[in-house]
């Protein structure tokens, strides 16, 4: 069985993959030391900084809530991108994980964590929304 990517093209979606961790791992860090700061500020009783007007404390905790979904999806894009420098390691990178078929290149450029083709992922995706 030949190998499906050269060293040179694994070598480069490592440091692609490892790169983008690192953005991210620093996106998380300031999203959730600014959404501590706040709340430890709320938690002592330190509102000089807010304004008590209702509004003001609904779009605040909007702010919160969007900031929190935001980490979330943080940690999850960096989930894919560790099991992607896994997949790396073990030679099974860019093969979808729902049909075993390769991934192209090209979606691997545009996604290097991509886990699935972009026709097994309209699959999974459609499958999840006629659950709901």
């Amino acid at each position: 069985m030949s190998k499906r990517f050269s060293d040179n093209e694994l070598e480069s979606f490592k440091k692609k993959l490892e790169e983008l961790r690192a953005e991210i791992l620093a996106e998380y860090k300031e999203i959730s030391s600014n959404v501590l700061n706040k709340s430890n500020q709320e938690m002592s009783g330190d509102l000089s900084n807010h304004s008590m007007h209702l509004a003001d404390m609904a779009s605040d905790s909007y702010d919160r809530d969007f900031s929190i979904g935001l980490a979330s999806n943080e940690m999850e894009i960096l989930s894919k991108i560790e099991h992607a420098l896994r997949k790396i390691e073990d030679g099974s990178y860019g093969i979808c994980e729902h049909s075993g078929k390769p991934i192209p290149k090209t979606r691997l450029n545009a996604i290097p964590y991509a886990l699935y083709t972009k026709e097994s992922q309209e699959e999974l995706e459609n499958r999840d929304r006629q659950v709901e």
